[in-house]
């Protein structure tokens, strides 16, 4: 097998695995198995096209799919549980973090054309405490963790806003705001 195609099959089963999410019932321990194993490929995935010097076009927008069926799928199974078990102030920091974030979307489409995330560190951390939110959900620190990533959240995409405000070229592998 081509090396080239690794990543993309590893994406491939991400989509397969979100789809499977659909059909299990929440929280149960195969949902958590298939879950555990989407987030693995979706790091796995980027890891090795660069490794592997095989990142693509193609590879990029199938991972943005796969990202985005995931997100949906994840909307659908999770949200109702969070909506219970989550005060009020969490959801108007979201709405916060979703005003801000449609407005760093929207100088990056303004100034380069693009819609862009960038992939800074803080981008990263806040990424991976959401992902652990569901293994949490029925927990008594679900209330501070999902506090706490609303901060990061706050401040990564801050940080965001202003690298595409300041930078003068488009470029998404930005680490942090002083780099």
């Amino acid at each position: 097998m081509n090396a080239a195609y690794i990543p993309n099959i590893i994406t491939t089963l991400r989509i397969v695995g979100t789809f499977g999410l659909i059909f299990t019932k929440t929280f149960s321990p195969v949902f958590y198995i298939v879950y555990f194993f989407t987030g693995v490929t979706d790091v796995l995935d980027g890891f090795l096209a660069r490794k592997l010097k095989v990142a693509s076009e193609f590879g990029a927008k199938l991972d943005s799919v796969a990202d985005v069926l995931f997100n949906i799928t994840m909307i659908i199974k999770i949200l109702p549980a969070l909506l219970v078990v989550l005060p009020v102030f969490i959801w108007y920091l979201v709405g916060a973090i979703v005003l801000l974030r449609v407005a760093s979307y929207v100088v990056s489409a303004v100034k380069f054309r693009k819609i862009a995330s960038l992939h800074t560190v803080m981008n990263k951390i806040t990424v991976f405490l959401v992902f652990v939110v569901p293994f949490f959900v029925h927990t008594q620190i679900v209330v501070g963790l999902c506090t706490l990533i609303c901060a990061l959240g706050i401040l990564a995409t801050v940080e965001d806003l202003f690298i595409h405000i300041r930078k003068k070229e488009y470029s998404t592998d930005v680490k942090t705001i002083i780099s």
